[in-house]
C-alpha cells in the first residue's frame, strides 16, 4: 500500500512557491534562473516539483506557446495557517495553548516578541468577549 500523499510543502516546493508568491506567474525556466545560488535546482527538479504542486492544488497552469505559465493559487497566508495547523495536529493534539507553551519554552524568546504576543493575546480575548455578547 503505497504511504498516503502530504498536503504539506517539502524544502524545495517551498522554495518554488516563495518564488511564485513573489514573482507570481513564471515559467520553469524563470524559476530555476530565481533559484537561490546558495541551494540551485536542475531544471527537471523544478519541473517535477512544480508538478508535485499542481497535484497537490497549491499552482496551476496555463499555455504560453510551447511552455507553460505557473501561478500559485493558493496564498501564502493560508498555506502558512495549514502547515500550522498540521503542527498543530500532529504534534500537540490540536492545543493551541500546548503550541504556545512549547514556543514560550524554548527559551528564544525576546522582549518584543513576548509583547507583541501580549498585544495578540489580549486583542484575542476582547475578541472572543465581543462575540460571547
Amino acid at each position: 500500500m503505497p504511504p498516503k500523499r502530504s498536503n504539506t510543502l517539502t524544502e524545495a516546493e517551498l522554495r518554488i512557491m516563495r518564488i511564485l508568491w513573489a514573482r507570481g506567474e513564471s515559467l520553469v525556466s524563470d524559476l530555476v534562473s530565481a533559484m537561490p545560488e546558495s541551494s540551485p535546482l536542475a531544471y527537471t527538479s523544478v519541473l517535477t516539483t512544480v508538478r508535485v504542486l499542481e497535484q497537490k492544488g497549491y499552482v496551476k497552469h496555463r499555455p504560453e506557446g510551447r511552455a507553460f505559465l505557473y501561478s500559485p493559487c493558493v496564498a501564502e497566508q493560508d498555506a502558512s495557517q495549514s502547515e500550522v495547523r498540521h503542527v498543530l495536529h500532529r504534534f500537540f493534539d490540536n492545543s493551541r495553548e500546548r503550541l504556545m507553551l512549547s514556543l514560550l519554552g524554548d527559551g528564544g524568546i525576546t522582549a518584543e516578541e513576548l509583547q507583541r504576543l501580549k498585544s495578540a493575546i489580549a486583542e484575542a480575548e476582547a475578541a472572543a468577549e465581543e462575540g460571547e455578547s
